[in-house]
């Protein structure tokens, strides 16, 4: 037979005990290939090798070098063949492959009876919200209500924030994600975080990522009960992930042993606590004096439990808001959170949305205008309340003003206490204005 006529074979493997990992390689043989990877384990029967995907292509050099470049990220190293994977990362895998212009035809292979392979590839039949007559604001009602509102937090999201800070940070520093799966078979329990930490691993120069899962109670979204807890701890030898199951462990962030890793492994933080547990989070997390950059509500800045963090410059928000979060049956969900931290912020962006003037030079109101058609009212800008405090709107903020005045939580998140300003007390400020209750809002005062 010809060189022409060999038939080349890219192809995807896996063995039964590795839900996370898989092996992309070429060959020209693929029976005798998977038989030297069964031959690998020797008399054992509990690791089997089996085919996930495999292929005829013109040119298998060609589109596994198409694939490693494609895909560098997601390898363990430049020596192995190793990738990470899960649902979505298999799908990835296959229709890159077979999209590929040096694709022929996929090769379907008889499985003999061996071990399931734990990746699995479910077409998603979730109906939409409209579909289950439910709305946004349905959906946030039980997660009030429910023990453990899971909004998952989306890559790009996780990527938009950390991106912003100096890597210098997390060079040889020990990461916990302790409200996460890392990377699991099931692509709606992978973590975004873990994601990003282990697709930037060697750039950020990390030490070790450890990733907790978090196993709540109440599933609001009728996912069924979750009866398994594990970590996950990746180090600089090849992301070679170990998953840890501890006896008696319950996952959560508030577990002993979970404590104990806070406490004497962690040196950064990073993940989205459940919004209902914040409060419980928030204090522990603080305690232990860790460096963090986590999600949470939006209107933390002026709700009482957590006020006197900020007056004692404990925390501060972080770049970005979080608009949108998936719940676990990969809905997207209108939820509004944002990032906090106690990590320096440099040039903060959003400086430039605060408008600090002289008292005199900010208008008292915006007159009544049309945009696009619409009428938009008048609105105040600058007015004393009842008791005689200043309150301004619109991110004014007066340079030249000695005496509290009080603010809106959109100013804290813009920066303001960065530039010259304090909390003046820990609760939230409600004024009143002809005896009408107004918004609750924060009371500040220049430095």
């Amino acid at each position: 037979m010809s060189k022409e006529q060999i038939k080349q074979y890219i192809y995807i493997v896996q063995a039964s005990n590795e839900a996370t990992r898989c092996k992309i390689g070429k060959t020209k043989d693929l029976d005798r290939r998977l038989k030297e990877y069964n031959n690998m384990t020797g008399k054992s029967k509990d690791v089997i090798y089996q085919y996930l995907f495999a292929c005829e292509v013109k040119d298998m050099t060609q589109v596994e070098k198409d694939i490693k470049e494609q895909y560098a990220d997601f390898r363990e190293d430049k020596s192995t063949e190793m990738y990470i994977i899960n649902a979505s990362m298999f799908k990835k895998y296959v229709q890159f492959i077979k999209s590929h212009p040096l694709f022929v035809a996929e090769i379907f292979i008889k499985t003999e009876d061996k071990p399931e392979v734990k990746v699995k590839i479910v077409k998603r039949t979730t109906p939409s919200l409209k579909e289950q007559g439910l709305s946004r604001k349905d959906v946030m009602q039980r997660a009030q209500k429910a023990e453990d509102d899971e909004f998952y937090t989306r890559y790009e999201d996780v990527e938009k924030e950390l991106s912003m800070y100096d890597k210098s940070i997390w060079k040889d520093k020990v990461v916990l994600c302790n409200c996460d799966d890392a990377v699991d078979e099931d692509e709606r329990k992978t973590s975004k975080f873990a994601l990003y930490f282990l697709k930037n691993f060697k750039e950020l120069d990390l030490k070790k990522l450890i990733c907790i899962h978090y196993g709540g109670g109440t599933d609001i979204f009728s996912q069924g009960t979750k009866g398994y807890v594990y970590i996950y701890i990746f180090t600089k030898e090849g992301f070679k992930g170990t998953k840890e199951y501890p006896k008696n462990f319950t996952g959560s962030f508030d577990d002993p042993l979970s404590l104990k890793i806070l406490n004497e492994e962690a040196d950064i933080v990073c993940t989205n606590p459940p919004f209902s547990k914040a409060v419980d989070y928030w204090k522990i997390l603080i305690r232990s004096g860790k460096k963090f950059i986590i999600i949470s509500n939006i209107s933390n800045a002026k709700n009482q439990p957590f006020m006197s963090y900020f007056k004692e410059n404990k925390v501060w928000a972080g770049y970005n808001g979080v608009d949108k979060f998936e719940n676990p049956k990969r809905q997207p969900v209108d939820a509004p959170g944002h990032w906090y931290t106690n990590i320096p912020i440099n040039n903060r962006p959003k400086y430039k949305l605060l408008k600090i003037m002289p008292l005199k030079e900010i208008p008292e109101k915006i007159p009544e205008k049309i945009v696009k058609g619409k009428t938009i009212k008048e609105k105040m800008i600058k007015e004393y309340d009842d008791k005689g405090i200043l309150i301004v709107t619109e991110s004014y903020i007066p340079s030249d003003y000695k005496e509290p005045f009080a603010v809106s939580v959109r100013q804290i998140l813009n920066g303001l206490l960065e530039k010259g300003y304090k909390y003046v007390q820990d609760k939230e400020y409600v004024p009143y204005i002809k005896g009408k209750r107004k918004f609750g809002r924060i009371l500040v005062q220049k430095i």
